[in-house]
């Protein structure tokens, strides 16, 4: 029995020699790498510089406008007055700085400043109030450096109003000198 333990014993270690002992790999030199072909030189054209459009002014945009599309746009905001009332408010003057900046930029531009007022009061005193407003306004653009010669003055009166209410907010809204460009 001691035979044939040792027997198996060196089978054992023979076995574990053998399994321990695995022949190498064989290593294999990678691939050469693939040969690239010469693509043939492309001489590069050189471009003429692209042409630039000339930029537009914006006084040759105002000019290529009609005047309708001008005063479509409402370049100039209007001002409204009190009730029986023909000077300048407060909250105007920055609106008429606003459009004395707009003419100055634009200076062959000519205006018509309209005079209007609410339904109140005989047509003669609209008409006559409705003056005194567009001239104000007219005295006011021209203290703020407009000249004089670009201006003409209306009175339409009460003949057209913004609002046909009947009531302190529709009055309001028509009491107002409004711009209208008629030469550029």
């Amino acid at each position: 029995m001691k035979k044939l333990f040792i027997l198996s014993l060196v089978c054992l270690l023979a076995m574990a020699f053998t399994v321990s002992c695995k022949p190498k790999a064989k290593q294999v030199a990678p691939p050469p790498p693939p040969q690239v072909k010469e693509q043939p030189k492309i001489e590069k054209v050189e471009q003429p510089p692209a042409v630039k459009k000339p930029e537009i002014s914006e006084e040759e945009l105002f000019m290529a406008r009609s005047l309708d599309q001008i005063n479509r746009e409402k370049p100039l905001l209007m001002i409204h007055f009190d009730y029986n009332e023909y000077s300048i408010r407060e909250d105007a003057k920055p609106v008429l700085e606003a459009d004395a900046a707009w003419l100055k930029k634009f200076k062959t531009a000519k205006l018509l400043i309209e005079g209007h007022c609410d339904e109140r009061g005989t047509e003669d005193y609209n008409l006559a109030l409705g003056e005194k407003r567009a001239k104000s306004t007219f005295d006011y653009l021209v203290s703020l450096g407009i000249s004089g010669d670009r201006i003409k003055t209306i009175s339409y009166g009460k003949s057209q109003p913004l609002d046909m209410g009947n009531d302190e907010a529709a009055w309001q809204k028509n009491r107002r000198a409004q711009f209208l460009i008629i030469e550029k």
